[in-house]
C-alpha cells in the first residue's frame, strides 16, 4: 500500500532441521510462509492466532532480529533487508520492541537508570550525564513511575511495573513503530487493563504505530484498529476490528471468536470447537492448511491453495467458500433478569473507572 509506514510482502522464514552427527539438513520448519500486511502511521495492527502459528516470528522478522528466508520488509519506503549493519542500527531508533516477559528482557545487573540511558547514548540523543538523568526521569514519569525509581534494579518491581519499564525503554529513542509481542499475557487481568490503557494513551500522544501480537482477542478488541488472523504460517483473514468481530468469515476466525469469554454470565453462546491439533509446520497439509480441522472443508480445499482475496472494502479472506457458509454463531439471549444485568454493568463501570484513574 502506497504511503504505509510499514509494508511487508511475501515474508518467509524457514528454519532448517538438522539431524545426524554431521548436522545434515533433513527438512525445514515453515514458521512463516508468505505473509503480506501493512501498517499506517498511528495505527495498531494486531496479529492473532494459536501458539505456534508464527505470529511472534513475524514480529522478529519485521525488526530483523531474525533474518528472513524471503520476501521484503519496507519501512518508510526503505527495504530493511538491503541495509548494511550500520544503517540498520540507525534505523532501529525508529523501530522498537516490547517483549512478553519483562523480567527476562530487562538486564538484572543494570539499574533502571542505566537501562534507559543506554539507548540514549547509543543513538546520541543525550550526550551528557545530566541530560541522560533528566531524560530518564521524564520517561519514568511518562509511564506512571517516579524518577527516584531510576536507582532500583528490575527485581525490585512488580510484573506490571517491569512492563512499564519495558515500555519506557522502547520510548526512549522516540520510535515511530513498536512491535509489542504478547505484552500483557504474563500479567494479571487488572494489570493488563492498566498497561493497555497506558499504551493507548501513549499512542494518542506521540502518534505511535503498533504491531500488537497476541492470542487474547478480548485484549485485541480494545487496542487494535485492524486484525490479521494467522494460522500455520499464513494470514487467513484481515479486517478492521469492528468488522472482524461483527462478521467473521474464515472458519478459523469464527472458532477463535467463539472462544472469547463473555463477561456477562447470563449470556449463553454455542462454541465452534476445533478438532485435532494444529499440523506440523515442518510438513504442512496441501491446499488450504486449515482443511484438516475445518468442518466446512470440500474436496478442492485439499488441493487448491486459497488466495487472501480482498472484497474491496478492506476485508480479506483466504477462503473462496465463505459466502456459502452459514452465518457465524450468534450470542443467545441472556437468561438473567434486568437487575442482574444492571448490577453487572455497575461493577464493570466501577472497575474501568478505577483502572483508568490508576494509569
Amino acid at each position: 500500500m502506497t504511503g504505509a509506514l510499514l509494508e511487508v510482502r511475501g515474508l518467509q522464514k524457514h528454519f532448517p532441521v538438522k539431524t545426524g552427527a554431521f548436522g545434515l539438513v533433513s527438512g525445514h520448519v515453515r514458521a512463516v510462509d508468505g505473509v503480506d500486511f501493512h501498517v499506517d502511521a498511528g495505527e495498531t495492527l494486531a496479529i492473532v492466532g494459536e501458539s505456534g502459528c508464527g505470529k511472534s516470528t513475524v514480529g522478529r522478522l519485521v525488526l530483523r532480529l531474525l533474518e528472513p528466508t524471503g520476501g521484503s520488509v519496507r519501512f518508510e519506503g526503505e527495504d530493511l533487508l538491503r541495509l548494511t549493519d550500520a544503517r540498520m542500527r540507525a534505523q532501529r531508533r525508529h523501530m522498537q520492541v516490547i517483549f512478553q516477559d519483562p523480567y527476562a528482557s530487562l538486564n538484572p545487573r543494570m539499574t533502571v537508570g542505566a537501562m534507559l540511558g543506554e539507548p540514549l547514548m547509543l543513538h546520541g540523543l543525550a550526550t551528557s550525564e545530566s541530560a541522560r538523568r533528566a531524560r530518564v526521569g521524564e520517561l519514568l514519569e511518562l509511564v506512571g513511575l517516579r524518577p527516584e525509581h531510576a536507582r532500583r534494579y528490575p527485581h525490585e518491581f512488580s510484573g506490571g511495573q517491569r512492563q512499564r519499564l519495558a515500555i519506557a525503554r522502547a520510548l526512549a529513542v522516540e520510535p515511530k513503530l513498536i512491535v509489542a509481542d504478547e505484552p500483557v499475557s504474563a500479567l494479571d487481568v487488572s494489570i493488563q487493563a492498566q498497561v493497555v490503557n497506558l499504551m493507548r494513551s501513549l499512542q494518542a500522544r506521540f502518534g505511535l504505530a503498533y504491531v500488537f501480537i497476541s492470542h487474547d482477542l478480548a485484549v485485541v478488541k480494545h487496542i487494535a484498529d485492524r486484525i490479521a488472523v494467522m494460522y500455520l504460517g499464513k494470514i487467513v483473514e484481515t479486517a478492521t476490528t469492528d468488522e472482524l468481530f461483527r462478521s467473521p468469515r474464515h472458519p478459523y476466525t469464527r472458532a477463535l471468536l467463539s472462544a472469547v469469554p463473555q463477561p456477562d454470565p447470563t449470556v449463553m453462546r454455542e462454541r465452534a470447537l476445533l478438532e485435532g491439533d494444529i499440523p506440523s509446520a515442518m510438513n504442512p497439509p496441501p491446499g488450504c492448511r486449515f482443511h484438516t480441522r475445518c468442518i466446512f472443508a470440500r474436496e478442492s480445499c485439499r488441493i487448491d491453495v486459497p488466495e487472501l482475496a480482498d472484497d474491496g472494502a478492506g476485508h480479506a479472506t483466504a477462503c473462496p467458500w465463505w459466502p456459502d457458509l452459514p452465518p457465524a454463531l450468534p450470542l443467545a439471549e441472556g437468561t438473567g433478569n434486568n437487575e442482574d444485568r444492571m448490577r453487572l454493568a455497575r461493577l464493570q463501570a466501577a472497575f474501568v473507572t478505577t483502572q483508568t484513574e490508576a494509569t
